[in-house]
């Protein structure tokens, strides 16, 4: 099993790359290989589609694209900005859709206050869905994330620990159930020639 996490803010002194981080380790701790994609580090340029093709005059998408190819399972993380998820999210949904197709997928959300991105949340299943993607119907949501977390990544509140080991165990066995579908399907498809 392979999971990979996108970082979906790149702004200055941004907060919700340290759940990210903390998921990371708790999920090598699990004996889950995990691949960390921080867009902030591979910035990706706006998608431009035209006659079908996907055109970009700059970066290198390829690498990006096989390493989510390569997940069996991704989470989605984003600060709510504005009552949504962030843009470069958006754009790298828009990258890379085909690579999310029957794929099972956890979103976690930050917010200043305490409503934790709620609605980031919901807008993000909503897109997981039209990707043709799975996602879990539990969230992560992280209230007051600047209250959140430490230097080193480590939850200042309980809550915090409670409720992502809880989204981790949920989403650790929705992942496992799709990828044993999936094989299970595969195997008894008619070989074709």
């Amino acid at each position: 099993m392979k999971f990979a996490i996108i970082i979906g803010s790149i702004r200055v002194g941004r907060q919700s790359h340290r759940i990210a981080y903390y998921l990371e380790q708790k999920i090598i701790q699990n004996g889950i290989e995990v691949t960390m994609i921080d867009l902030a580090e591979h910035p990706l340029p706006m998608m431009e589609e035209r006659n079908g093709k996907i055109h970009s005059s700059t970066g290198d998408i390829s690498i990006i694209g096989a390493q989510l190819k390569e997940a069996d399972a991704m989470i989605l993380v984003s600060p709510e900005y504005h009552g949504s998820f962030t843009g470069v999210l958006k754009n790298a949904l828009d990258f890379y859709w085909a690579e999310f197709n029957k794929k099972p997928i956890g979103v976690v959300t930050t917010g200043s206050g305490k409503m934790g991105g709620i609605n980031a949340s919901t807008q993000m299943q909503h897109v997981v869905l039209s990707l043709g993607a799975y996602p879990l119907p539990t969230k992560l949501l992280i209230p007051e994330i600047q209250h959140a977390f430490n230097e080193h990544f480590e939850p200042l509140r309980d809550d915090i620990v409670r409720n992502s080991e809880r989204f981790l165990n949920e989403f650790t066995w929705f992942a496992n159930a799709i990828v044993k579908a999936k094989a299970e399907q595969t195997e008894k498809a008619p070989a074709t020639s």
